[in-house]
């Protein structure tokens, strides 16, 4: 499903080019799970980017379903399309609801009906445990609300891989 081979990124800085990651290579099957830790600045967080595409590797490849998305004319917004992330600080648009803020992808890339990606928003808030907050802002909710919130955006979209970038940074030990 998931293959990075070889895959490196260096960065430049005042001191010339620094390797935040170095050769590594794995791969995830379908329907595994597949756990990356290690120290800050260990380059977990840049390898989830990677993978989406977010960054652009200097060395090495990356293939989804056999399709190297590295590849320098692949269409990396279809790629995404089949993917979702939940990022470290949760990205929620703070100009809308919850609710707004789970369908706005469905209804824009996967050309979803509004009453369906109403449907599955629903769905998703009462699975996260979060009915209550659909027509709250960002701003009102706790950081363990925020990535749950996240949690039921990224799963809005049926994605085939999830990523998450400190899974469970905020959430509360019940969750």
């Amino acid at each position: 499903m998931l293959t990075l081979e070889n895959l490196s990124f260096d960065v430049n800085d005042e001191k010339g080019e620094i390797g935040i990651i170095k050769d590594i290579s794995f791969t995830v099957d379908d329907g595994k799970f597949v756990v990356i830790t290690g120290p800050n600045g260990g380059g977990k967080s840049t390898t989830a980017k990677l993978i989406m595409g977010i960054e652009r590797p200097t060395g090495g490849r990356i293939l989804f379903d056999g399709q190297e998305i590295t590849a320098p004319k692949t269409d990396v917004n279809a790629i995404r399309t089949r993917m979702g992330m939940v990022f470290q600080q949760f990205n929620l648009f703070p100009h809308m609801t919850v609710r707004e803020n789970i369908i706005v992808s469905p209804i824009h890339v996967k050309k979803m009906s509004k009453t369906d990606a109403l449907r599955k928003a629903d769905e998703l808030l009462q699975m996260v445990g979060l009915s209550d907050k659909a027509d709250a802002y960002p701003s009102s909710l706790s950081g363990g609300q925020k990535q749950r919130i996240a949690i039921a955006r990224a799963l809005a979209m049926e994605p085939e891989v999830m990523l998450f970038d400190e899974p469970t940074s905020a959430l509360d030990p019940e969750m």
